[in-house]
């Protein structure tokens, strides 16, 4: 697969450099920490859960008490958006959390400085230590930008009291033989067995890029047309467009999934902790809020193969500020924060994957007498993360195409799958290929449907759409 091999030229790239370091390169001084009258003053940004923030300022509590001539200071942002914008201010901070989403924004507008060079000075061992996915996502111009600390793939999220697997066996449908792989056969079996049960549908998928992306992946096409630098989507390629309909053949039939009516009185989300949703797919932050619910009883599997096992991930990493007061300081910092010891305290609180590997294989993460029981399917999923380009203009495509993909999903009628999704990938061009138009040029923005439908009619047939 292209994007695969570029992501393992990458990561040689990047093990090269590290393996390249000379001795002496980014090695601390001998005071690397100021002096007793004057320590080094560093903040430390980052975003989260309640319960994540208060693990993350216990981190920075005990590097402060380890290291007596630095004082960091942390400060909790609402999200990752409210990161970038503090990049950009007057004040950055030294060492902030970043979404691997806003990694392109980061590097090209320089307010990172790498890290592989830093680390390695500092005796950091990447090799099997780390998810070497996540080691990827976060490499950028042949060099490691910031360091991994959290990787979550996508997975299945489902009610084992609306799938029963050996209900399921016994009237002879088809079922996964563990929770480590099954098919879109086998997950579309389980939509239509919780959709049997009354008052429960079988599952819900966004309708969104992020949503779709693992079964496009799945059945073996490509979001974009470029996986560094991509000018289009290409839903409306032939690998694309006949995975995506075999996806919209599940989830456009309003008998196994909610109608628009219907999340608007109550969320997928809502309704899968409530008894009345088989599946919703969603990253490790879900977990300690369906805990919450006790009469829930769920469990994780991988997304669904359509041809291939694959996903994609929420990834986060460390990195440090090309204005940072003390590079050597803040570097310090970021060891101590993914040493086992730190992150351990973080995952406790159940929201993340961690990208060490002693970490996530321990019961710090793993949590075996808590839901699910099967933690162990984030781990696996990990290797099967696709990573999209890292788009600054990511938001602004999502929203441009929301109708649209809306329209795929909920439309009464969908006569031409192919004519509407030529229709996304021309619209999407319009944000990754923004050219200059004259005033009697303006793109469509009609979608291809048949002009009577009612997205939010709960009556709406959902024929299957045709490749």
């Amino acid at each position: 697969m292209k994007t695969r091999a570029l992501m393992a030229a990458g990561m040689l790239l990047v093990a090269t450099a590290v393996a390249g370091c000379s001795a002496d390169t980014g090695t601390p001084p001998k005071d690397p920490q100021g002096t007793a009258k004057k320590p080094v003053k560093l903040t430390f940004m980052a975003y989260g859960a309640a319960e994540e923030v208060e693990a993350l300022k216990g981190t920075v509590a005990q590097f402060n008490e380890d290291n007596p001539k630095v004082k960091v200071s942390f400060k909790a942002v609402d999200n990752e958006q409210s990161v970038v914008r503090a990049l950009r201010s007057e004040t950055p901070p030294d060492i902030y959390l970043l979404s691997r989403q806003d990694l392109g924004t980061v590097v090209s507008d320089k307010l990172n400085q790498p890290l592989d060079e830093l680390l390695a000075a500092r005796d950091v061992a990447f090799g099997d230590d780390y998810k070497r996915d996540a080691l990827m996502a976060f490499s950028e111009e042949g060099r490691l930008q910031c360091m991994p600390y959290a990787v979550s793939p996508m997975v299945i999220y489902f009610n084992t009291n609306l799938i029963d697997w050996a209900a399921m066996r016994e009237a002879e449908l088809p079922t996964p033989r563990s929770h480590a792989f099954w098919t879109f056969g086998q997950f579309a079996a389980a939509a239509e067995f919780a959709a049997g049960r009354p008052g429960a549908k079988g599952v819900h998928i966004d309708p969104t890029l992020e949503g779709i992306a693992p079964f496009i992946y799945s059945g073996g096409g490509e979001l974009f047309d470029d996986p560094k630098q991509p000018t289009s989507l290409t839903l409306s390629a032939e690998t694309d467009r006949e995975a995506l309909a075999e996806v919209l053949d599940v989830l456009r039939n309003n008998q196994l999934t909610p109608t628009p009516k219907q999340l608007a009185k109550m969320d997928a989300l809502e309704r899968f902790k409530t008894g009345k949703l088989g599946m919703i797919a969603g990253y490790r932050n879900l977990v300690p809020e369906l805990r919450k619910t006790p009469s829930l009883q769920f469990d994780v599997m991988p997304m669904p193969a359509i041809d291939n096992e694959r996903t994609i991930g929420d990834v986060k990493g460390l990195c440090l500020s090309a204005s940072a007061s003390s590079t050597s300081a803040a570097a310090d910092f970021v060891v101590h924060a993914m040493a086992p010891e730190s992150v351990s305290e973080v995952a406790k609180a159940g929201y993340l994957v961690p990208a060490s590997n002693e970490v996530a294989e321990s019961d710090a993460f793993l949590q075996r007498d808590q839901l699910p029981a099967h933690a162990e399917v984030f781990n696996r999923s990990v290797r099967d993360i696709v990573t999209p380009p890292a788009l600054e203009v990511w938001g602004d495509l999502e929203q441009l195409l929301a109708p649209h993909l809306h329209q795929l999903f909920y439309a009464r009628v969908l006569e031409d799958l192919q004519a509407a999704t030529e229709e996304v990938d021309e619209l999407s061009r319009t944000v990754l290929a923004p050219v200059e138009e004259s005033p009697s040029q303006s793109p469509s923005t009609g979608a291809t449907t048949d002009p009577s439908s009612d997205p939010s009619d709960d009556s709406a047939s959902s024929p299957t759409p045709s490749g």
